[in-house]
């Protein structure tokens, strides 16, 4: 069976939580080849196995090598390792109070990276991952090095799943749209974000924007904005440090936006530190529908 065949047979045993991104109507798997909602319309599997569901073209900065760079760091360096296994635990601890299959959705879930790693520490659950990102170069590649979770081209603005078809949603470092999250979560699932702190990449956002307002960091207006739109139920803050080889520096400059527009000489700075040491510095915040 190929990874399109694959794909299409997982996506078939779960059909009902998708909807057409034009037009909301229900979507059904036809041949192993294709997802067609009531009203014909019509979006292919491609050979890796991921599903294109946009439907306006983009403009994203991200390209391949970002996302190879992103690859690197979350699977060879371990940078987040520590996070993985923190998240992996807060989601064991809610299904722990469930007993039935688990939808997690990952909104801008990139490569694929992060989704995985937390699927791979939440063991022996019955869990189906999604992983839907903007940037079909991030889904292309996450399709092809990991092939349990369902991976999708899409926007934030327009999840093609149903209405509170996921117990579990993930937004890692990434932006966020408060009105399709809470239309996608089920009422008694959990979202899960994670927001850097002042200190998180320090030692990067020192080089970069030494002479800069930038160099400082708050995430008040980010953990505001979740608590209005869902009750924050615990909010851990999660920092600590890990030393990193000189190749993981490069492919940390190459991942992170902020070193879009950094100077060549910022860049040779950063790599020249005597010390490879890099601070994570994170709140994870966990929240619910609420109530009132």
């Amino acid at each position: 069976m190929t990874n399109k065949e694959k794909s299409a047979k997982v996506v078939s045993e779960i059909v009902d939580i998708f909807r057409c991104p034009i037009c909301h109507r229900s979507m059904k798997v036809v041949d192993f080849k294709s997802l067609i909602c009531s009203n014909n319309h019509t979006f292919d599997f491609a050979k890796q196995g991921y599903v294109n569901m946009l439907t306006r073209p983009s403009n994203q900065h991200y390209d391949k090598n970002l996302f190879e760079a992103r690859q690197k760091i979350i699977m060879e360096s371990n940078l987040y390792s520590s996070l993985h296994k923190k998240v992996s635990e807060i989601i064991g601890k809610h299904l722990d109070e469930f007993h039935y299959p688990t939808i997690i959705f990952d909104a801008g879930s990139g490569e694929g990276s992060h989704l995985q790693k937390i699927i791979n520490e939440c063991r022996d659950r019955a869990i189906t991952g999604i992983g839907l990102d903007i940037a079909k170069e991030g889904i292309i590649m996450a399709s092809k090095n990991y092939h349990n979770p369902i991976w999708l081209v899409g926007d934030l603005a327009n999840i093609p799943l149903t209405d509170q078809s996921s117990h579990v949603v993930l937004n890692i470092l990434s932006p966020a749209n408060y009105m399709e999250f809470k239309r996608v979560l089920a009422p008694e699932g959990i979202i899960v974000k994670i927001v850097p702190r002042p200190n998180y990449l320090k030692e990067l956002r020192e080089v970069i924007f030494t002479n800069s307002d930038k160099k400082a960091y708050t995430n008040g207006e980010t953990i505001s904005l979740f608590k209005q739109n869902f009750q924050l139920v615990n909010n851990f803050r999660f920092s600590y440090f890990k030393e990193l080889e000189q190749t993981e520096l490069l492919n940390l400059i190459q991942m992170s936006p902020l070193a879009w527009n950094a100077e060549k000489e910022q860049i040779d700075s950063f790599l020249n530190l005597d010390s490879t040491g890099i601070t994570v510095d994170l709140d994870i915040l966990i929240g619910v529908k609420s109530t009132s």
